[in-house]
């Protein structure tokens, strides 16, 4: 089977799928939905618990989140992680901005996701999404896309938060790349 027949990958400029999760608090969040005070949100699928790559990326992001905030980009984040495998992963986190979990197969297929099998039973019980990074506009247009198969391999947190202050910025006039056909 290929990579095609069981997942497409999501085009920059194109819409959004509509995906509800949860937060620690029993709160659903549509992804692509920015908060209210945003008009952007930088939407980040991360492995899970077990994964201390995603641990740092995340606390890393968690001290960006300001200035995303300022630019007027809200944070969301969400694995396949249960409700309780995220309770224990706060612990190693230091970060305040929305992290939900329960992310389904058929979620991550309709986000165009690699998804993997865990490597044992101590690495964690359930299929989990190998990292992406989507920055979606308030009308659910796609701005940035970034899927990726292996956990080393994503944005860095520095030069995505200064490109995203950039970009929003009205007098860079910048487009949304990669739209070639």
């Amino acid at each position: 089977m290929t990579q095609s027949e069981f997942s497409q990958k999501l085009q920059a400029n194109s819409t959004f799928p509509a995906i509800s999760v949860t937060d620690l608090h029993g709160k659903s969040h549509t992804l692509g939905q920015p908060a209210e005070g945003t008009d952007w949100q930088l939407v980040i699928i991360y492995r899970g618990k077990h994964c201390p790559i995603c641990t740092k990326f995340l606390n890393k992001l968690g001290k960006q989140k300001n200035k995303l905030v300022d630019a007027g980009v809200d944070v969301i984040a969400v694995s396949a992680d249960s409700k309780a495998q995220l309770e224990a992963h706060l612990d190693d986190l230091s970060l305040d901005f929305t992290i939900c979990y329960g992310l389904n197969e058929d979620d991550m297929k309709k986000l165009g996701l690699y998804i993997s099998d865990p490597r044992s039973p101590e690495e964690t019980d359930h299929p989990f999404a190998e990292p992406a990074t989507f920055v979606v506009e308030r009308d659910g247009r796609i701005r940035i896309v970034d899927i990726s198969n292996a956990p080393f391999s994503r944005p860095d947190i520095d030069i995505l938060v200064e490109g995203l202050q950039f970009v929003r910025k009205p007098d860079n006039d910048y487009p949304v790349r990669g739209t070639h056909q």
